[in-house]
This record gives C-alpha cells, sequence and structure tokens, in this order.
C-alpha cells in the first residue's frame, strides 16, 4: 500500500477541560480509493451517529483490505498539563505516523496533508499544511472523523469513572454544567490542570 499513498491528519480535543487530546492519521493507497468516501465531512460537520457510521465505513474497508488504513493516538491531560498542548499534538502525531510506519502502510516519501497548523516530523519531506483543511480535504474530514470518534468514546469510558462530572454528554468541553460539576467536585485527575488555574472554586 506504499506505491501511491495520501495521508489526511486532524486532531479532536484541542479545547476541552478534561480528558487526552487525540489524533488522526488517515491513510489511502491513491486517490481513486478516495472517492469511495465521497461525502465525508469535517466531524464538526455531523451528528454523533454520522460520524459513527463514517468510521464504520473506514474500517469496513481497511478489514478488506480495499487501500485505507487508519491509526489515532492520544496525549494525556497530564502531559498537555506538563508539556503544552501544541507537544501533546505533535507528540501524538509522531506516535501515529510511527506505528503506520512499523505496520507497513506508510514510508517517509508519502504526501501527508494536515489540518490548521499542525505539522509532522521535519523527516517527512511531502508534508502540507492547509488552513481549514478539515472543511476543504476530504482525506483531512476523514482524519478528522477518526479522531474524533475514538476520543469520544475514550470520554465515555472516563465517565463510568467519574460518573459525577457527566464526560459522556460534553466530552470535557467547557459547558456551564460541566462547570458546575467542577465547583461541586473538584478537579479530577483526567483534569487539565492548566486549563482551571484560574478558576475560583470557592
Amino acid at each position: 500500500m506504499k506505491k501511491t499513498m495520501i495521508v489526511g491528519i486532524d486532531e479532536a480535543g484541542r479545547g476541552p477541560l478534561a480528558g487526552p487530546v487525540s489524533v488522526g492519521v488517515f491513510v489511502i493507497s491513491s486517490a481513486v480509493v478516495l472517492r469511495k468516501f465521497n461525502g465525508a465531512k469535517d466531524s464538526k460537520q455531523l451528528s454523533e451517529k454520522q460520524r459513527e457510521e463514517w468510521l464504520g465505513k473506514i474500517k469496513d474497508a481497511r478489514r478488506k483490505a480495499q487501500g485505507v488504513a487508519y491509526a489515532v493516538s492520544f496525549s494525556s491531560a497530564k502531559i498537555i498539563d506538563k508539556r503544552g498542548i501544541t507537544y501533546a499534538v505533535r507528540s501524538a502525531i509522531n506516535r501515529a505516523l510511527k506505528r503506520l510506519e512499523r505496520d507497513g502502510f506508510i514510508d517517509v516519501s508519502v504526501q501527508i496533508k494536515l489540518d490548521g497548523l499542525l505539522h509532522a516530523h521535519p523527516r517527512f519531506k511531502n508534508q502540507k499544511t492547509i488552513i481549514n483543511g478539515d472543511a476543504t480535504e476530504p482525506i483531512i474530514a476523514l482524519a478528522s472523523i477518526c479522531a474524533k470518534v475514538h476520543r469520544d468514546r475514550r470520554m465515555k469510558n472516563l465517565a463510568k469513572i467519574y460518573p459525577q462530572y457527566s464526560f459522556e454528554i460534553h466530552k470535557g468541553y467547557g459547558t456551564a454544567a460541566h462547570y458546575r460539576a467542577i465547583k461541586k467536585y473538584g478537579i479530577s485527575d483526567v483534569h487539565r490542570k492548566s486549563y482551571l488555574k484560574n478558576l475560583k472554586l470557592n
């Protein structure tokens, strides 16, 4: 699958008060394969049900070896607090790409398209950062779906451990209900303390 590979990269969860940031890396073997995913949109423009359906289609194509692969990596709230969100996102990008390299899906010659201000490791020479790429480049939109769905699932799992915060509803974002829960129960181990340092809990 390393002949004419194209890669899209996007992140999900840069702004929430809790939980990890996730990075999706979506790989196709050619532009022809990408046409099978016509209609893919940035994850923010889709409902949760639609995102799950798209991921199901992606997984089905991967399972059938139809020239599709993807990887999702996370960086925890602790990493974000210790090293900052930019480092956390870049670390997740590098880990996802290394996994796909290790599994034989890509090499350093791959063409990479990244959303916003994202960058891969400099050893990937053929990379391009595209402002609003998740809205204009289908392959980045597909990466955003992978990142978003897997992060939402992670937040639902965290909700079982920390039910008082209702992570399954707001996914860690700073809703009014989430702020009320923080003021009532305090900050958990999965909250980003650097994002909450100015919050008065009393």
